[in-house]
């Protein structure tokens, strides 16, 4: 787990971003209601600003005349509930994980939040975009009760303050996503060892089952494993149709460490060699990826980094014969090719501004060639520094001849 400490900055560098004569409100629950008290139902800016995975919690953050205040509400012990769901921290338990040091049960937020209500001007809550028709967010119906009771109360968005603090990552946030992508490899590792005609979903189990002994505490998001041309779906996720002899499969996946993800793609032959046709494509993929490397630097955004990739494809592509005009591209290459990676693995961000220190992005471009059958994606996850990028998994075997060379050498199932 991360120290308080790291809690400790994300809060105060959030506070920092607040206009004055203002209170954050952050809830733990994503929704009203929920039947499991599941990590996965965690709110990960409540996370990011807690340490905390208890269910029904709230964080309060106050600013007033550049006075800074902190609170948080917790269940009190529940013996019922303690033997269903787990016993709740204490507050003492509390204070020590997160370092917020003004503690208060559940029942007494409504109270306490009318008092501070009569004193501020302005509340954050965390109002995401969403679908009209989708079900109302916590955050949007407690807006609601705020708009009807406190008319005279600004309500803001907190999403662009939480982005702004999320994009930059502190050393010991690297050093756990460094774990989770390490263990990711050795999920891609026992997947080579098994390579060969098999289910789609044969091949994603021995990612799973080697993560989970190399201690991944979750997933990033549902693994895509797609042969042939269902590759050329990006999101594709059913991973049940057979990988032939002669097909690629591409892997889209990560493990998951305390949260902090992992997001590694690689695309892999089912027999162990790459046809000249595949390492061709292939080499194109490897070759747009490693100029974007070189051109990540501070200041550039990723919608720049994704004009590197379509100016490389562009010649790249008519150079083989698969284009003969520069807007064919968009035929073959039709997504973005860097997100920001951390809590989520497409992370809380706000795209269109210069990368910083500090961020860590995605560089993932791919070729998908629906008339032959071929999807090729290859996505590392990269630090950006005051120098430049730096590969954060540099262990993943990338190359057709490294890939080949491990198949050969290790592949159990021949």
């Amino acid at each position: 787990m991360l120290n308080k400490e790291v809690f400790i900055k994300h809060r105060k560098n959030v506070f920092s971003m607040m206009l004055d004569n203002s209170v954050l409100i952050q809830f733990s629950r994503k929704k009203e209601e929920s039947d499991v008290n599941s990590k996965l139902d965690i709110n990960r800016n409540y996370y990011y600003l807690s340490g905390n995975l208890e269910f029904e919690n709230i964080i309060i953050i106050t600013k007033n005349n550049n006075r800074y205040n902190e609170m948080i509400f917790i269940n009190p012990y529940d013996e019922y509930k303690a033997k269903w769901v787990g016993a709740p921290l204490s507050k003492e338990e509390i204070i020590k994980s997160t370092g917020i040091n003004n503690v208060y049960y559940l029942d007494s937020f409504n109270n306490v939040l009318n008092n501070i209500l009569s004193q501020y001007k302005n509340i954050y809550l965390e109002l995401p975009q969403t679908e009209l028709d989708l079900p109302l967010t916590l955050d949007e119906i407690f807006a609601n009760k705020i708009k009807n009771k406190y008319p005279w109360i600004n309500i803001i968005n907190s999403i662009e303050l939480l982005s702004l603090s999320r994009m930059k990552k502190e050393p010991e946030e690297i050093e756990i996503m460094k774990k989770a992508i390490d263990i990711t490899s050795k999920g891609l590792e026992n997947v080579l060892c098994h390579i060969g005609p098999k289910m789609e979903y044969q091949l994603e189990s021995y990612f799973d089952q080697a993560i989970k002994y190399n201690g991944a505490t979750g997933y990033a998001f549902n693994t895509i494993a797609a042969r042939g041309d269902n590759a050329c779906c990006l999101h594709y996720c059913e991973n049940n149709s057979m990988a032939n002899e002669g097909d690629l499969i591409l892997f889209d996946l990560g493990a998951s460490v305390n949260m902090y993800c992992a997001d590694i793609s690689r695309t892999y032959p089912i027999n162990g060699k790459f046809s000249p046709r595949q390492k061709e494509l292939y080499d194109i993929v490897l070759g747009a990826q490693n100029e974007v490397f070189k051109a990540c630097k501070v200041g550039v955004t990723t919608k720049d980094l994704n004009q590197v990739v379509i100016k490389y494809y562009q010649k790249e592509l008519k150079r083989i014969g698969l284009i003969k005009n520069d807007d064919e591209v968009s035929k073959y290459y039709y997504h973005g090719v860097s997100h920001h990676i951390g809590l989520n693995c497409h992370d809380l961000a706000k795209y269109g501004v210069g990368l910083e220190e500090g961020n860590i992005i995605s560089n993932e471009p791919g070729l998908y060639i629906q008339e032959e059958g071929i999807g090729i994606r290859i996505e590392d996850d990269m630090l950006v520094t005051k120098d430049g990028a730096i590969w954060l998994s540099p262990q993943i075997l990338k190359t057709t001849e490294e890939i080949e060379a491990f198949i050969e050498k290790n592949r159990k199932d021949k």
